[in-house]
């Protein structure tokens, strides 16, 4: 892949989503020059062809523009998994702002060993590509059991990308919300990105999507006041009624090679984008 012939497309996404974020005032503005600087880590070197392949399901200038996303702030990002938004926030915020990780406690016993192996991963990552990485800090989140965010009050923003459905799964949604409203600064921004379902979701017969509806609701009953809603992450070709569940489709393709080209042809899974705002005043 040609990084160098991207710029020229991040030029023009940069002018057709200006709207995203000029037509935003005061708190929840994402300058230009914090548009820019998402759009060049997202094709940066330290990043590798098959996440660079992932912008275009993810859509992170608009997605963190939407969010309100600004190079100064302190922003901590739940769950990061193999760090693909790490790899674009952690830049961006390195000469003016914090990234903080928030993963699981590496000090509980029996943890499965894929969390292991990730928390080790982003370790060294952040030791290593210090020039991209910067000062990110890593926060414990193994809801229920053990969370550390940081002081109350001390972050801008909470990211959560595609995590509800563990959290309900594990009954740990409360907890995780609650640990969310209480480290935000009063006014700050809470962004959620989850796979969506149609309905209400049988939760018994668990596949990965949650409700828009149920996410809100659940979202509300932590303090947090749902502020905007878009369909930046929306995929209308996703039916999310797999027997693999949303793992059925791209980038897992729990299938193997069975219909793998019908499942690439359909992409990532629909998702719904929302940005929630803790209260400036307690209720």
């Amino acid at each position: 892949m040609n990084r160098l012939a991207l710029i020229p497309l991040l030029g023009a996404l940069l002018v057709t989503t200006g709207c995203s974020f000029l037509g935003l005032h005061g708190r929840n503005a994402t300058d230009p020059a914090t548009a820019e600087a998402i759009a060049m880590a997202s094709i940066g070197t330290h990043r590798s062809e098959k996440n660079i392949a992932r912008n275009v399901y993810r859509h992170p200038v608009e997605t963190l523009s939407f969010f309100g996303l600004r190079s100064d702030m302190t922003v901590i990002e739940a769950l990061p998994g193999g760090l693909w938004y790490s790899e674009i926030l952690a830049p961006v915020l390195r000469d003016k702002g914090l990234y903080i990780a928030a993963n699981y406690d590496a000090d509980l016993p029996d943890q499965p060993d894929y969390r292991l192996r990730g928390r080790a991963n982003m370790v060294a990552r952040f030791a290593n590509e210090a020039e991209f990485f910067g000062s990110a800090r890593i926060a414990k989140l193994s809801a229920p059991i053990s969370i550390d965010l940081g002081e109350p009050g001390s972050a801008d923003m909470v990211l959560t990308f595609r995590s509800n459905h563990g959290w309900i799964r594990e009954g740990a949604i409360d907890a995780v919300y609650a640990a969310f409203f209480e480290v935000l600064k009063p006014g700050g921004v809470l962004g959620v990105v989850q796979h969506r379902a149609s309905d209400q979701t049988d939760l018994s017969t668990f596949n990965g999507y949650v409700s828009q509806e149920r996410v809100i609701e659940l979202v509300g009953a932590a303090g947090f006041v749902l502020e905007a809603t878009s369909e930046i992450n929306a995929n209308a070709k996703d039916s999310a009624n797999y027997e693999g569940g949303v793992w059925t489709l791209p980038p897992t393709l729990l299938l193997g090679d069975e219909d793998r080209a019908k499942y690439l042809a359909i992409g990532e899974s629909d998702r719904m984008t929302l940005r929630f705002r803790k209260p400036t005043t307690e209720p």
